[in-house]
């Protein structure tokens, strides 16, 4: 109790989510007058980033930073539009589409967000769209990001749950895919309600040459996908290769990377790192303290009297990840949840990792656009202008969607596990 409320009371103050986990941790410590614990407290700390698999985080952010100052992600655009554009409500496939393909890519939800509606919603408010829907419906496709590899969300979870990164990343791939048809098919039954205008037209020659043009930039998610799924190399071995593949595209393909920015690059994907690997040094400590004070224990106890069965245990996790996630971000709910649901979920009720891993991470980003917090309709709002309550409300048949498939992803493993070896 002590620990819990001195972890609340520093986020209360303002305390920084990395710090809060450190010292309630020193505060368990101070409380529990074992003085032998504070050797142990470096150790931990270290403990938590002595992880070859982290290695991939940096290279996944740099990729994202080689993508933007490219120019691929006008391209990626440009590409959707080629597919679905021309269809009524054109420009909404275009931005769901399009944000799958860059989700491939960037791997963070705010991210994308913050590239997306500088992009999408100027462009649909032209077309007659709404710019709240718009804004909001960006914010969705943003969700995509942590869900379809490279996901450095689910390297994390693989730190957390000493799972393989590859076969976690390719565990988002279908319920990606997934969510990304069920949002087109949410815009398509909108776009009839609300009679959404079409894109400009484009004969079958003109959609062809746009697709030829644009394709070498797949070649990025391409390499990185196809060489964990051949075995040819791990999740790490391939982010050092999508890099490779980024600077080349920009480079050579699309003419607008340079190599002097890369010094500029590699350092804002350090900052941005260094942020994420405390967070995971601080889990480190955290989860050490819950272990020593027998708290999955005491959790896996009281959820056995009202969970009897795997699917009843998944649907009431996804409650309370939910509810976690509308009011702290991704990583740090990863942190918080999964050093205590992850013991019951594989020891008790026999459910693979992996799978749990995927319902976790789509919890927590969902909760990114859930109230009162909704990081992600700020981030939206902060680009365009529009209000992140009417954000919410006028994309709420997404979030129900969304949850929709939280409940297929729990009754049906195979979703999930269905390309993992």
């Amino acid at each position: 109790m002590i620990t819990s409320a001195a972890f609340m009371a520093f986020m209360l103050v303002g305390v920084p989510i990395g710090l809060c986990l450190c010292l309630a941790g020193l505060v368990y410590i101070a409380a529990s007058g074992n003085p032998v614990l504070f050797q142990s407290y470096p150790l931990q700390l270290f403990g938590g980033v002595d992880s070859y698999g982290l290695i991939a985080i940096p290279l996944f952010i740099l990729i994202g930073e080689i993508m933007n100052g490219g120019g691929i992600t006008r391209r990626i655009v440009d590409m959707a539009m080629a597919f679905v554009g021309s269809l009524k409500g054109g420009l909404a496939y275009v931005n769901i589409l399009a944000n799958m393909f860059i989700s491939s890519i960037l791997g963070s939800a705010t991210a994308q967000v913050a590239i997306m509606a500088q992009i999408m919603v100027p462009e649909m408010e032209k077309k007659g769209y709404d710019k709240t829907f718009a804004a909001g419906l960006t914010a969705y496709g943003g969700m995509l990001g942590p869900i379809i590899p490279p996901s450095v969300m689910f390297v994390v979870y693989s730190v957390l749950a000493q799972v393989s990164v590859g076969d976690m990343l390719i565990a988002g791939i279908v319920p990606g895919v997934i969510l990304t048809v069920m949002f087109c098919l949410v815009i398509a039954l909108m776009g009839y309600i609300y009679n959404y205008p079409r894109a400009d037209y484009q004969t079958p020659r003109q959609r062809v040459m746009r697709i030829l043009r644009t394709s070498p930039t797949l070649l990025i998610p391409i390499v990185i996908v196809g060489t964990i799924l051949g075995g040819l190399a791990n999740a790490t071995e391939s982010a050092a290769v999508g890099a490779v593949a980024a600077a080349l595209v920009g480079k050579y393909w699309t003419r607008e990377f340079q190599f002097s920015q890369l010094p500029q690059m590699m350092l804002r994907s350090a900052i941005y790192s260094a942020i994420v690997l405390f967070l995971v040094a601080a889990a480190a400590v955290f989860s050490w303290v819950l272990i020593f004070g027998k708290v999955p224990q005491e959790t896996a106890a009281w959820i056995q009297t009202v969970a009897k069965d795997p699917v009843s245990f998944m649907l009431i996790c996804n409650v309370i990840l939910l509810v976690i996630g509308t009011v702290i971000d991704g990583i740090p709910g990863l942190i918080m949840t999964v050093p205590i649901l992850l013991p019951v979920a594989t020891e008790i009720y026999h459910i693979d990792p992996r799978q749990f891993g995927v319902v976790v991470v789509i919890n927590l980003v969902l909760g990114l656009l859930s109230p009162p917090v909704g990081l992600c309709f700020f981030v939206a709002a902060a680009v365009t202008g529009a209000k992140p309550g009417k954000m919410f409300m006028v994309t709420l048949p997404f979030f129900v969607i969304s949850c929709v498939l939280l409940v297929l992803l729990s009754l049906f493993p195979s979703l999930s596990l269905i390309l993992v070896k």
